[in-house]
């Protein structure tokens, strides 16, 4: 009995002692508030970590009211239909992002034409002098056919933002339709797509834009100086002229029938420049296997409004050189007795007849087709 009293005390000092310290707490909070732990007395630190922690856990657990097995969008991308349109990302850019802080701060400028350059190491000089011709509203990329990259960042401070994309032994049309398709590159007017071998110095890049956009310009190449060797009559550079569209002085079988390519309505491959319309339909022109883009001049005019020869021409008043460095033949290989170079110059003119024969029957059955298909060749009974 003594000890069965002693336990009963004890339990009602614990319950005492317990009431008491629980009361005491209540008192100590409403006497001195300031104590209570608030949003102000934690570490910035902490709170982000708890309020990421609650934000991941809200996000992983799908809110039970949606059925997403009833989301179909044929409107969308193919292949994104069982997306909702408002996550949908059907373009991109080429602007380079930090891999910390805020996304939506990341862009400083936002540049709006693009630069494309065909590059090997031994023409790196030009190359520099090309870039500096351009402002900070180009967003540069670097086309490697001959695998050298990190050499160019060891020399040029430029070449540290701008975009290398290096793969052996490949034409500037093979990486123009693999890495500039018309969605990626959507955020610039226009895009440049030049060859390494252009001489500068009366070139103006900003200068040459103001041109294009006054004269209306979808297609264009500036003028190529006279006294350094050009192909075509139209592309040559004319004095005191601003931009020029036409040309009369061709070889008469080309030009019987003006305004057609060559002596209107086309620029050369070496140095074209395209407004973004223009460039979503050239790309879908080029071809896969044809890596040249030999012919592909005299095809541009499709790819812009009729009449073609007024949105496409030659920029006087900023004007470049051709240089004729046979950089792309020393990349080719020698074969049943042809060097290098000659193997190369080979295969673009198959390339060419290909192109044109490809075109040509294109056309034929599009043609047929709507023929077949129109009410007069029907045999469906009314």
């Amino acid at each position: 009995p003594v000890s069965s009293r002693r336990t009963e005390d004890h339990g009602m000092k614990l319950l005492a002692t317990t009431l008491f310290a629980v009361a005491f707490g209540i008192l100590l909070g409403l006497s001195f508030p300031s104590l209570w732990i608030t949003k102000t007395s934690l570490p910035k630190t902490l709170l982000h970590s708890i309020a990421v922690s609650h934000r991941g856990s809200e996000f992983a657990t799908p809110h039970k009211s949606i059925d997403i097995s009833k989301i179909w969008v044929p409107s969308n991308p193919r292949g994104a239909e069982r997306l909702p349109p408002g996550i949908v990302a059907s373009e991109s850019d080429l602007y380079l992002r930090r891999l910390w802080g805020d996304p939506q701060e990341d862009l400083k400028k936002q540049p709006r034409y693009l630069a494309t350059f065909t590059v090997g190491y031994n023409q790196r000089y030009n190359i520099d002098a090309c870039v500096k011709k351009f402002s900070e509203n180009f967003t540069i990329v670097l086309f490697h056919y001959d695998g050298r990259t990190s050499e160019w960042n060891d020399e040029f401070d430029w070449s540290k933002k701008a975009i290398h994309i290096s793969v052996l032994t490949q034409t500037k049309w093979w990486y123009a339709k693999r890495f500039l398709h018309p969605d990626i590159v959507v955020r610039y007017d226009y895009i440049f797509i030049w060859d390494e071998d252009l001489g500068v110095d009366n070139f103006d890049a900003e200068e040459y834009i103001h041109m294009v956009k006054k004269h209306g310009l979808e297609i264009s190449q500036p003028g190529l100086d006279p006294e350094k060797g050009f192909t075509w009559q139209i592309t040559k550079r004319r004095e005191e002229s601003e931009v020029h569209k036409m040309e009369s002085d061709e070889k008469l079988e080309w030009c019987s029938h003006p305004p057609r390519p060559p002596c209107a309505a086309f620029v050369e491959i070496m140095a074209p420049v395209f407004s973004k319309d223009a460039w979503r339909c050239v790309w879908h022109m080029i071809q896969n296997d044809l890596v040249h883009g030999w012919g592909l001049d005299f095809a541009l005019r499709r790819c812009v409004e009729e009449p073609a020869h007024e949105k496409i021409g030659i920029v006087d008043s900023q004007w470049i050189v051709h240089q004729f460095i046979p950089s792309l033949g020393s990349q080719g290989k020698a074969d049943n007795g042809k060097t290098p170079w000659q193997g190369v110059r080979d295969r673009c003119h198959v390339e060419w007849k290909m192109f044109e024969s490809r075109v040509e029957n294109a056309e034929k059955d599009y043609l047929k087709a709507l023929q077949v298909g129109s009410p007069s060749n029907s045999t469906t009974f009314q």
